[in-house]
């Protein structure tokens, strides 16, 4: 009987331990195959202009601390620079005072102090207000944003590099104003606010809704890459996180150039209201290389392909040489050719070997521009055209 009880026991007890060792191993394996916290959530697509409400950005201190150089280099860029405060905005430092005048309406913007007043008077009655925010780095010209009667203001007059001063905004008509008010400049509708703050800057759009509260003037790394901090994250603890984070060299070339890039340069998609534009379409570059004939979905005639997005614009032409001849050069290979034959790529040109964008990327200036801009329709150009749509 002793001995029966012993061996029910020791069934028992082989019975446990097998139970509780099934469970430890499917404990283990459980907690093995969930996720780390720096694998949550892959970012598979971003919009610069469509940021989700609840999106939060960590700022480019955080970025800085593994890409610092180019964060630095960025910051010094076109885009980096697009959006500046008043009390920041080196051009209006430099630019300490500046006047215009238009039939009875007499306009200066003056530095004082710490920010720079925009006033606009008809000699009898006068508005002053201080420049909020400036827009464009300056290279060609600078707008402002004035804040008045509860309202956001574009200046009517803004600054030209090549008069070295004050002009008739774009897309003012260059006529006398009807009015002080009018003469101010224009009031941005809520959907020209969204547009201009939401390419200019970083964090000012969430959800679809202003929040200049939380905006970074200029467009910095998560204005393209998304909310770095997850990825900023897993960096720290040594885990992967590439893909906790957007990175636009996923996209194809077209998405790129049309989609991508074009949600702030202009998209093809609106050549009906370009085309209305005339000469000044010029300025948006996505439409004007669709026309291209050259154009197709290739990463080599993408936006990138030339530029890169944390540098300064290299305005060499020489620079560019190399991106040309990346698909126009006399042996190559395709790359939809398995062979490792070379083949020809694409034409080259029969009269010159270098500068290739002076002959085919001319350079068009809308007049009230009082800029020539670099046309990305990519062309055999003819001297005596005017602006091919």
């Amino acid at each position: 009987m002793a001995l029966a009880n012993h061996s029910f026991s020791t069934s028992a007890l082989s019975l446990a331990v097998s139970i509780l060792y099934a469970l430890l191993l499917a404990i283990s394996s459980l907690a093995s195959s969930s996720p780390s916290p720096y694998q949550n959530s892959p970012v598979q697509k971003w919009m610069p202009r469509r940021v989700p409400a609840g999106a939060e950005f960590v700022g480019d201190q955080v970025c800085a601390e593994c890409h610092r150089n180019k964060v630095t280099s960025l910051a010094q860029s076109g885009m980096g620079m697009a959006l500046e405060t008043g009390a920041e905005s080196r051009v209006l430092i430099a630019n300490p005072t500046m006047t215009f005048k238009t039939g009875p309406y007499s306009y200066e913007i003056r530095r004082k102090d710490s920010n720079s007043l925009y006033t606009v008077t008809d000699g009898r009655e006068t508005i002053s207000l201080p420049i909020l925010y400036a827009v464009g780095q300056g290279k060609a010209g600078q707008t402002y944003i004035l804040q008045y009667e509860g309202g956001l203001y574009e200046s009517h007059v803004s600054l030209y590099k090549e008069v070295g001063g004050l002009d008739f905004t774009i897309g003012m008509a260059r006529t006398i104003p009807p009015s002080l008010k009018a003469a101010l400049g224009k009031r941005l509708s809520d959907n020209e606010i969204l547009n201009c703050f939401g390419c200019h800057s970083t964090g000012a759009i969430n959800g679809g809704l202003i929040h200049l509260d939380r905006m970074t003037p200029g467009i910095r790394c998560e204005a393209c890459h998304g909310p770095g901090g997850q990825h900023a994250s897993a960096s720290k603890a040594g885990q992967p996180g590439d893909k906790l984070i957007f990175n636009p060299r996923r996209l194809g070339g077209d998405e790129l150039s049309q989609d991508f890039c074009a949600s702030c340069h202009r998209v093809n998609n609106e050549a009906s209201l370009l085309k209305s534009k005339d000469v000044d379409s010029v300025r948006f570059q996505p439409y004007r290389i669709f026309q291209s004939k050259c154009y197709s979905d290739d990463r080599r005639i993408s936006c990138t392909a030339c530029h890169d997005p944390h540098e300064p614009l290299d305005r060499n032409a020489a620079h560019y040489d190399s991106k040309c001849t990346a698909c126009h050069s006399s042996r190559g290979r395709r790359p939809e050719v398995k062979s490792t034959e070379t083949q020809p790529l694409a034409p080259t040109c029969r009269v010159g070997t270098k500068d290739c964008v002076a002959c085919h990327m001319p350079k068009i200036g809308p007049p009230e521009a009082h800029f020539k801009f670099t046309d990305h329709y990519i062309r055999i150009a003819n001297p005596k055209e005017t602006h091919p749509q």
